[in-house]
């Protein structure tokens, strides 16, 4: 390769990337090195397993509890909750909808519970609930990438790329960063949900699946053994090594470090996967089911399909729980179906939610239960939620009166529910309040940017110093002003 050739590969952005100490080529190097970085996790979380639902379920059918709301039921909106507004769907002047079904009181922290989680309301008092989750995005894709990612636009890293890059994996065999989804779609926002954006592509999430082989394109061809395998990718590091030298780009040592994994992978990977290997009473515990592969998960529209004894996402809790106790990172689990507009079948909050919350509410509570008799919920930060919530009234653009079947709420920003648990989360307390109806914030907002900012914190790391240089700036996960603050009253 000439001078001139070596120029042209080189434009001045990569340049100024790659010059002096590179510090995407020091990260990826040190994760080469089973983690032998000195940025420990030194916060009392050490793994996350983020459990999104991915459309947004209800928080008044769910956790707010609000009686006042019955008063106005089925009556028009007032005027000042519209006035102003963008909605996604809602047009002009819709009812408002109370909550439909009950709540009760939970555990010694007293937590208001739905009628739909039952499971969950049995360890409501390891939880943390925080009522005043606010976003200013309202629909499902930016709203989705903001929370995952920091901005509501493409190109920027995943929250367990961030973590991933920044602590690294605790098993040199397995992925520090493993997705998995249910519910028969991806997510609105797409794989980007879980990509590297701007660090290193080592970095981004693995999806595992539970047909087939768990890592798309992991298994060797046939006729191809080990040994032929392993001759192969000597060859192709000594090739890809070369052009490193001879060019710099940081992707080349990715590109090592992606095989290097991936044939260490081809071991360790079936063997976690495998949830037929837990007890009898852990699988029932859970309601998980080996091997099972739902049709909903190959439909065209999977909701027609769901059913309340579907195994899929129980199946993936249990591989949360496998994967965090042999060193992963950090845990994405998306479950596709929440989004309850009422304004086709399959899709309303008195037929299909109650399936939903079915299908989690087992397996949730039994991960929480699992965790803490295995001594791992203290280090294992466990979040619950969507990417917003669902307006006091009801949805108007197709059905302009309630009609069973098809009871639906909008989108909703200004305040939601999510719950974190374990990993130095106060346990058994709520954190917020709303007003009577639920719409807007009475006391201790949180925004995505806090959310983000607390995450950080606890796992050790500084959500205000913690940043990767890109395009001229010293980017973060939490934005780059300092509107972000930890939430100090939901830690312990």
């Amino acid at each position: 390769m000439t001078p001139d050739s070596l120029l042209q590969l080189q434009t001045r952005r990569h340049l100024l990337g790659t010059a002096g100490v590179g510090v995407g080529a020091m990260a990826l190097s040190s994760l080469a090195a089973a983690d032998d970085r000195p940025a420990k996790a030194s916060g009392p979380a050490k793994s996350v397993i983020y459990l999104h639902m991915a459309g947004s379920p209800s928080q008044l059918e769910l956790f707010e509890h609000k009686p006042e709301l019955k008063k106005f039921h089925n009556k028009e909106c007032p005027k000042e909750y519209l006035e102003g507004k963008r909605f996604a769907f809602i047009r002009g002047v819709p009812k408002m909808l109370a909550g439909q079904f009950s709540f009760k009181q939970h555990g010694e922290s007293g937590q208001w519970i739905s009628e739909l989680l039952p499971e969950f309301a049995s360890v409501a008092d390891e939880a943390c609930i925080i009522r005043t989750v606010n976003t200013d995005q309202f629909n499902h894709s930016p709203a989705q990438l903001l929370l995952h990612t920091g901005q509501p636009r493409l190109g920027n890293p995943s929250m367990g790329s961030w973590v991933t890059w920044g602590l690294g994996s605790e098993n040199e065999n397995l992925p520090g960063f493993v997705v998995l989804a249910s519910g028969g779609k991806t997510p609105s926002a797409g794989k980007s949900l879980w990509g590297s954006g701007f660090l290193p592509t080592v970095y981004q999430g693995v999806q595992c699946r539970t047909d087939g082989d768990p890592v798309l394109y992991l298994s060797d061809p046939k006729g191809v053994s080990r040994k032929l395998r392993r001759s192969t990718l000597d060859t192709l590091k000594k090739l890809n090594q070369i052009q490193y030298e001879k060019i710099r780009d940081e992707e080349t040592q990715t590109r090592i470090a992606q095989f290097e994994l991936a044939y260490r992978m081809q071991m360790a990977v079936p063997e976690v996967m495998d949830i037929g290997k837990e007890p009898k009473h852990v699988l029932e515990m859970y309601g998980a089911s080996p091997g099972h592969v739902s049709a909903a998960e190959s439909a065209d529209d999977p909701r027609a399909l769901y059913k309340g004894d579907d195994p899929t996402f129980a199946n993936n809790c249990l591989l949360a729980r496998r994967l965090v106790e042999r060193g992963v990172r950090f845990v994405q689990l998306y479950d596709w179906g929440w989004d309850h507009h009422g304004s086709s079948p399959g899709e309303s909050i008195d037929g299909t939610l109650p399936i939903k919350t079915k299908q989690i509410d087992r397996s949730v509570a039994a991960l929480l239960k699992d965790l803490k008799q295995r001594g791992l919920l203290d280090s294992t930060l466990v979040i619950w939620g969507g990417e917003f919530g669902r307006t006091p009234m009801m949805q108007n653009n197709v059905n302009k009166d309630l009609k069973k079947g098809f009871i639906g709420r909008d989108h909703h920003p200004y305040a939601y529910t999510m719950w974190m648990a374990g990993g130095g989360v106060k346990p058994g307390t709520s954190w917020g309040q709303t007003d009577e109806i639920g719409y807007y914030i009475g006391e201790n907002p949180v925004g995505i940017r806090d959310l983000q900012a607390t995450i950080l914190h606890l796992l050790g790391l500084d959500p205000f110093r913690f940043s990767f240089p890109y395009q001229g700036l010293d980017n973060r996960l939490i934005g780059p002003t300092d509107e972000g603050k930890v939430v100090d009253g939901i830690v312990s």
